[in-house]
Order: structure tokens, then sequence, then C-alpha cells
């Protein structure tokens, strides 16, 4: 013990002799292992999300750990002794010996190679090694003038049947620590600024209230619970910069609508008719454009789903006027709505293309043609005001990509049950499900869809869709499909048929 307590001592002492030669933080380890006493240096590296990381590289080698991950890989193994430390990429929760442990930041990929979160050193080495001692190697250097604190644009929360998801959205990137313990979740958000305290009742059994105050410079997310919580997953998303909280009930799922009380019911969706104004979107041979007729069909759904489902409609545009892109899902997210559904006629230069297709949100597409159809429909970005800047080759970096997105299963459900409906209805091609990068769906805070529900560039379609008996056909196609999503979305919520 007093042999490892002088190391220990010297190994300090060493700090001194550092200080001068290090650039930015380091941090010195140490520990006791089969193979001696193990000691080194890790620099530390500031990522853009505010969190302070380590190189996993580097830790490996200094503690001799062995172990197996590359820059391509979804998840990394480390292992020390008889025990493995297993890490997924972007996930918070890593699982050491087997057992879940929760870090308040993931591990990520920067610059080519695997680093993990300072706290890796503080939670997860000591159960490797209990010896294991980690000190500042150098004093900070000066404090530079901090940027400018990002401010938050909106809380808002979403039950599901075995969790419920919190999304904090800001003005850009801050940083969080989330204290893992039984209980009520709080996390202390740096670099975030607000006015004043921010409260969401919600009551759906797991969760009682969520609340974002100041602290300080500083402020605190604190979310009160009424029911056992299970695993806490923690998610960064960018454009718009979002903080998304998982909290998971302890019950099994289903439990929590006959415990806890229903969830809320879908009662608030916006229809986008596509285009409008100085933009006519596709434009047929017989000189239909799609902006009239995709306008037309979407107030024919509104009326239906409003008359039928006696949920609120609001829709992007009532009239032949131009919005751009991105203001489309800011209005949704504004309505709070709990759907997004934009409608579009497709065009090819190949005329006999013909049938309907869905789509939802991914930065790759599912195929050339899905490509070529997202290029035409995010085309329009050249024509919006004071964007003339933008190029269209700079738009994977703004969309979310799929694994990333919020509620990539819900859009995936609801363009399943769409186009379903209006193959059957209509009986007529089915071109299927498929995703690419609209940017019109990018920044939805909700499930949201693409519809193309016909080729106008298709002689034969584009009569079809002049008709108003078969536009009013594809409407109710449209109609019947977000009926069914909706029966589905309540009846797993818990709530009963809001009467007609």
């Amino acid at each position: 013990m007093r042999r490892q307590l002088l190391a220990w001592c010297i190994f300090l002492l060493c700090v001194g002799l550092l200080w001068h030669e290090a650039e930015g933080r380091s941090l010195l380890v140490a520990a006791e292992g089969r193979q001696g006493t193990l000691r080194g240096q890790l620099s530390v590296i500031q990522g853009d999300d505010g969190v302070s990381y380590v190189s996993l590289d580097r830790l490996a080698r200094l503690l001799k750990l062995k172990g197996s991950w590359s820059e391509k890989s979804r998840t990394a193994t480390l292992k020390a002794d008889s025990k493995t430390v297993s890490l997924t990429r972007d996930r918070t929760q890593v699982l050491v010996g087997g057992k879940p442990l929760t870090l308040g930041a993931p591990p990520r990929v920067l610059s080519g190679g695997w680093v993990v979160p300072e706290e890796f050193l503080t939670r997860v080495l000591p159960r490797l090694y209990p010896s294991v001692k980690v000190a500042e190697a150098e004093i900070r250097p000066p404090v530079k003038p901090a940027r400018a604190a990002a401010t938050l644009e909106d809380l808002r929360f979403r039950s599901y049947p075995s969790f419920t998801r919190v999304v904090l959205e800001a003005s850009g990137p801050f940083a969080y620590q989330i204290e893992d313990r039984k209980g009520d979740v709080r996390a202390r958000l740096s670099g975030l600024s607000l006015p004043g305290p921010q409260v969401e009742e919600v009551g759906d059994g797991l969760v009682k209230e969520i609340r974002v105050a100041p602290a300080g410079r500083d402020a605190e997310l604190s979310v009160s619970l009424e029911g056992a919580r299970g695993e806490l997953k923690s998610l960064t998303l960018q454009d718009p910069y979002r903080l998304v909280l998982d909290i998971h009930s302890a019950r099994p799922p289903g439990a929590r609508g006959a415990l806890g009380g229903p969830g809320e019911a879908l009662r608030r969706i916006v229809l986008d008719a596509g285009h409008g104004g100085h933009d006519p979107g596709a434009v047929g041979p017989g000189g239909l454009q799609e902006k009239d007729v995709v306008l037309d069909v979407t107030r024919r759904v509104a009326r239906l789903v409003e008359e039928g489902l006696g949920i609120k409609v609001a829709l992007t545009r009532a009239g032949d006027h131009f919005i751009p892109l991105r203001e489309r899902t800011q209005f949704a997210n504004k309505e709070r709505a709990q759907l997004f559904v934009s409608i579009h006629a497709n065009a090819h230069r190949d005329t006999d293309n013909q049938g309907v297709e869905t789509y939802f949100l991914s930065s790759e597409a599912t195929d050339n043609e899905a490509r070529q159809v997202a290029a035409l429909e995010n085309g329009v970005v050249q024509l919006e005001a004071g964007n003339s800047r933008v190029k269209m080759d700079a738009l994977k970096a703004i969309l979310w990509d799929l694994a990333q997105s919020e509620f990539q299963e819900e859009s995936s459900q609801l363009a399943e049950t769409v186009q379903d409906t209006l193959t059957k209805t209509l009986r007529i091609a089915n071109r299927g499900v498929k995703q690419a990068g609209f940017y019109v769906l990018g920044g939805a805070a909700m499930p949201a869809v693409l519809i193309e529900i016909g080729f106008v560039t298709n002689r034969k379609e584009e009569r079809r869709l002049m008709d108003s008996q078969h536009r009013d056909r594809v409407a109710r196609a449209i109609y019947a499909g977000i009926a069914e999503y909706k029966r589905r979305y309540d009846q797993k919520m818990g709530v009963a048929e809001v009467p007609k």
C-alpha cells in the first residue's frame, strides 16, 4: 500500500514538469494492473458540442487494454482482465461486464478516431481498475471569451406506450451533463440561456412535469416523474440543434395505458400543398401545373379530415402564393402539429412513368429515381428570396440522417399506411414507399411524409389529375390513410376514439 501511495505521489509531482509542454488540457492517468503500475498522459479534446473527450486509441494503449473498433464501425469493445466494456457510437449507454451505465455524453468519432467523454475515466475505468487515479496535468490556460450562449427555442414532449420523449430545441449547441440517479431526471445545461422558467405539464403516467429554469450562468432541466423509471437514453441532433431524452418506463409496454392513464390522441395535423406562387412545380404537356392540382387535393383532404375525424387541420398555404420550404415545417412546429403531410405531383423525362409513391426523410435516397425526385422538389430552394447562395450540393449537410431522426419509425408507418390506401383505392401503379432527402421534410418535429399523387408528365395521368372526380378519389385515399394511422396511433396510446 505504501509503495502504491509513493508511486502516486511521484506521479503527481511530475505534473509540474508537464505544464509548460502541453497545449490545452491534459490528464494524467495511473492504475495498478496485472502488468504493474500503468501511467501516462491523455490530451483532452474539446468537441463541437461543448463536451470534453479523450482518444479511445490512446487510452487503450496507455492502460494496455485489448479491444476492437474502427472509424467505420458502429460499436467498440474494450477488454481488461475478465471484464468487457461495450460502446455504441452516438449512444450514451455503455455496458460494463454486461451491466448498463449511462454517460452524460455519447462516444463519437472525431477526425477519424473514436473518442469517449472525459467522465468515462472516472465512471467506467474504476470498474476495470479499482485503483485508477485521474488528475489534471496542467494549469488550464486563460479562459477565452465565451461564445454567445444558445437560446432555448422550444421545449416539447411526446408520450409513447413505453417511454416519454423530451426535446429541447436551441439556436445553437450547448453542453449538458445528466445526473444518472434513480427518481427524477436532472441535467445541467451549460451555454444555454432563457429569460425565465419554462414548464410543460405532462401527466402521462410516467412523467408528471418538465421544467427548464435558469441556474446561475447556465440552465437546469428537471423532469419530475410520477411512475417508475427504467432506461434513460439521450442524443443530440443538428439543424436545428436538439437535445433528445427518451425516458423509458420500468413497466412493460402496454402497462402505462392501464396504470398511468392514456396518452394524447392524434388531434392536430398540418397539410402542405407543394410549390405555389412563382413556383409552378412540374408542368404537364397539356399545361397542368403541379401547384394547382396539389392545392385542390390538399383542400379536399383537409375538409375530409376535419369532418370525418374531428381533428384540427392547418394548411401551409390556402391560396396560390409562394412559401419557402423551411418555413413550411417551421409552421408545423409552431402549430404543435402531430403529423406533417406534404402533397406533390411527380415528373420525369420518361413520359411513360406513372403511379403513386410516398416518401419519408433520409439523407440517402432509396434509389436513383428517388434521388431525382428529391432533386426536382428541392430545386425550389434556388427560387427562395435571399437564399440564392444555397447550393443543392449542400443539402445533405442540412438534412437529418434517417438514423438520427426523432420520428423515423412513425414516419415510415405513416408512409406505408398512406401508400397502401392510395394504391388500393385508385388501382394504379404502386411505386412503393421510398426514402430521400426532401428539404421540405427536414426540421419537422413530428412524423412527416411526402406524397407524389401521379405524374403530370404522363399524358394519361395528367388527364386524370385534371378530372375533379379523380382528385376527389385521391383526396379520399389520403384521408383513409390518415384515418387508419390515427386509429392505430390512438389505440397504441390507449385513448378512446373521439366522437365525430
